[in-house]
């Protein structure tokens, strides 16, 4: 969980334009964290990930290690 408030606007991916607009954004936080939400539900709140839990997720994911 991370403890800093967010700093920058929620942006979505460029993948996410044309047919599926559906997606997640993610804004920056002060600790170095990120906060993400659901493009769907804006007023759903978001999640709140600790700098070292966003990287390890990012490394993650340019691993292959969800599949996709």
């Amino acid at each position: 969980m991370s403890g800093g408030g967010i700093v920058t606007r929620f942006e979505k991916s460029s993948a996410s334009q044309g047919i599926n607009q559906e997606c997640v954004e993610v804004a920056h936080t002060a600790d170095g964290g990120r906060a993400v939400r659901d493009s769907k539900n804006r007023n759903g709140g978001p999640q709140f990930y600790g700098a070292a839990a966003w990287g390890a997720f990012l490394g993650a994911v340019k691993d292959g290690r969800f599949g996709g």
